[in-house]
């Protein structure tokens, strides 16, 4: 019997420092960076807010250009996976580093001042999927076209 399992993340927080990009010998590019994600809650016991933020490390693989808009305190989206790898450390101990492989990266929120981020305010998505070429969308025809049905007509 097949089992089945899901290794799933999604963040939304706040870069720690700028991104970098570096290139492994084969010339994939491999661009790292921290998140910050926070929660807040009220102690039951003393009625005072409290908050706890927890840091994740992200790498990004193929996504060269990326770095420039990776900057520290850009709120960004990040979708992946959990990954363990273990190392020795200079002393032979075995050591254990986990991380986000994302698949998508998406800056969110205004981007600061219109002139340098070219006057838009919308979300700017960066998906790994982006590097596919996608199909062009093609429009559907209009199956109500020469019935003569109008919005008055919908009973809603």
């Amino acid at each position: 019997m097949a089992s089945r399992s899901v290794n799933k993340v999604i963040l939304v927080g706040h870069l720690g420092k700028d991104a970098e990009t570096r290139f492994t010998p084969s010339g994939a590019a491999r661009t790292t960076f921290s998140i910050a994600t926070s929660r807040r809650w009220k102690d039951q016991q003393s009625g005072e807010w409290k908050e706890e933020t927890d840091w994740h490390n992200v790498v990004l693989w193929r996504s060269e250009n990326l770095a420039n808009y990776l900057t520290k305190g850009k709120q960004i989206y990040v979708e992946g996976r959990l990954q363990t790898r273990s190392y020795d450390d200079k002393d032979g101990n075995k050591k254990y580093s986990t991380e986000v492989v994302a698949d998508e990266v998406i800056l969110l929120g205004g981007c600061g001042d219109s002139a340098s981020s070219g006057g838009h305010d919308e979300p700017v998505s960066m998906p790994r999927s982006a590097q596919k070429p996608r199909p062009a969308a093609v429009p559907e025809p209009d199956s109500f076209g020469d019935q003569g049905i109008t919005d008055d007509d919908v009973p809603f």
